[in-house]
């Protein structure tokens, strides 16, 4: 079940959900909208191995934008902080961004109860395509579960994307490797 505004608004007040900075007018009927953050990065080396830390490059978005082009992973993150207990948020990408041919996640669309943080955004354009810090790149959508879990994601031993960081975060395949 996808919960409504009015639950949503509901689960904020209980504490459930946490969106900040919160807009209500960025509260759509089933859905929040999240906003381009600041910060972008691109890895710095042409092959990324799975096994190993791949460093990447981090750089601000000019305030007259900066165009995305086809063929590079970017790493964008989202100007909101998210905290989610009970629920299971998802994020898209807004039906408007799609139509400039942007998409904000390859895989990883879905957050876990207990997420509590900014969203780093896996960006790859068909097109080239001028982005802006701030601009609506995705929406929130929450899940209800069937019941609680035993062990939220925040307190997973083995989370790999819990440091608070408005940042984006490169990945941490290469920590499943032992």
């Amino acid at each position: 079940m996808i919960l409504s505004d009015k639950k949503i608004l509901e689960e904020i007040k209980n504490g459930n959900i946490v969106i900040d900075p919160y807009d209500r007018e960025c509260l759509g009927t089933n859905s929040y909208d999240v906003h381009l953050g600041k910060w972008l990065s691109l890895y710095c080396d042409k092959v990324l191995d799975s096994k190993k830390h791949n460093k990447i490059e981090m750089f601000e978005i000019p305030q007259n934008g900066y165009v995305l082009e086809p063929a590079k992973l970017y790493l964008g993150v989202t100007q909101e902080y998210t905290e989610t207990q009970n629920y299971v948020p998802f994020l898209e990408g807004k039906s408007s961004i799609g139509r400039l041919g942007i998409d904000i996640h390859a895989t990883a669309g879905k957050g876990d109860a207990g997420f509590c943080n900014y969203w780093t955004l896996e960006i790859s354009v068909k097109i080239p395509v001028k982005v802006y810090t701030g601009m609506p790149i995705g929406q929130l959508i929450y899940f209800k579960m069937t019941e609680g879990v035993e062990v939220p994601y925040n307190l997973k031993k083995s989370a790999k994307y819990n440091e608070k960081s408005p940042y984006p975060k490169e990945s941490m395949m290469f920590k499943n490797f032992k």
